[in-house]
Order: structure tokens, then C-alpha cells, then sequence
């Protein structure tokens, strides 16, 4: 239980760390600093957890890429592949880059099986962040697109 806390806090206070150095622009010299600083599988699972946090340290790093560029991350994505990226006009395409970003970078280190399902996991809580922000049939509506997008990837992808 100890060690789960302490690996957890420890997450947590990477992904901040990694927050913070990627909401900042950093000067041309210092780009790679951070990223060279910070063990870059931790950084990876720091990014791809099912917390808000985790998610806003992503779109933050995503921004600012330059300062990550020693570590060589794949950014690419196609985001919600052949599903609308914005499904009955649900934004869900930063969900889908995120979700690519785990997938591409985790094959690419050799631990996709290992760490897909927390991917989805993650993708699905990142889904349901957006549906909070809808009430009433509209919520209910973007709930079960939600779980449909998200059924697809856990079956398929």
C-alpha cells in the first residue's frame, strides 16, 4: 500500500512538474532542458492517466512541443480516425489526438498491450470531461456517443 502511494504521489507530482514546464515557452536554448531533466517514460505515463490534470499537462506539452523534442514523441494523429471527430457536434477530437499519442508512443517503446487498457480508460474519461459540459437530454446524448466511441476502441483498437 506504501509503495502504491508513494508511486502514485510521485506520478502526480511528476505530471505537475511536467505541466508546469510545459505551459511556459522556454528559450530556443533551454527547449531540451526539461525534457532531457525528466526520464521520458515517466513524462509518457505522466500524459496518458485518466486525470484532468494528466490530460491538461498532455494539451500542454502538445502546444509547446519544441520543449519535448528530445524525446523524440510522436505528436502525429489522424484523431478520431474514421469517426467524426466531432460526432453530433461533440467535440471529441483533442480526446482522440490524446488517445493516439498514447497508442503511437507506447507501441513505439514496446509496451502497448501492457498499457492499452489504462489508454482507454483514460480516453473514456477524457470523453465523458467533455460531456460534462452539456445538461439534459444533450448530456445523456453525448454519454452514449461517448461510450460507443470508446466501446470501438476497447474492442478494435
Amino acid at each position: 500500500m506504501r509503495r502504491r502511494t508513494a508511486a502514485r504521489t510521485a506520478a502526480m507530482s511528476l505530471a505537475a512538474v511536467a505541466l508546469a514546464l510545459s505551459a511556459a515557452p522556454l528559450p530556443a536554448a533551454a527547449a531540451a532542458a526539461p525534457a532531457a531533466a525528466l526520464d521520458k517514460k515517466a513524462v509518457l505515463s505522466a500524459w496518458t492517466q485518466t486525470s484532468a490534470g494528466s490530460a491538461q499537462a498532455f494539451h500542454a506539452a502538445r502546444a509547446n512541443q519544441r520543449a519535448w523534442s528530445s524525446y523524440r514523441f510522436d505528436w502525429s494523429t489522424d484523431y478520431c480516425t474514421t469517426s467524426p471527430d466531432n460526432p453530433l457536434g461533440f467535440p471529441f477530437s483533442a480526446s482522440c489526438a490524446r488517445h493516439d499519442f498514447g497508442y503511437r508512443n507506447y507501441t513505439a517503446a514496446g509496451t502497448f498491450r501492457s498499457n492499452k487498457a489504462r489508454l482507454d480508460d483514460a480516453f473514456l474519461a477524457d470523453l465523458k470531461r467533455v460531456c460534462a459540459a452539456y445538461s439534459g437530454a444533450k448530456k445523456v446524448s453525448c454519454h452514449t456517443t461517448a461510450r460507443i466511441y470508446y466501446q470501438a476502441v476497447d474492442k478494435l483498437g
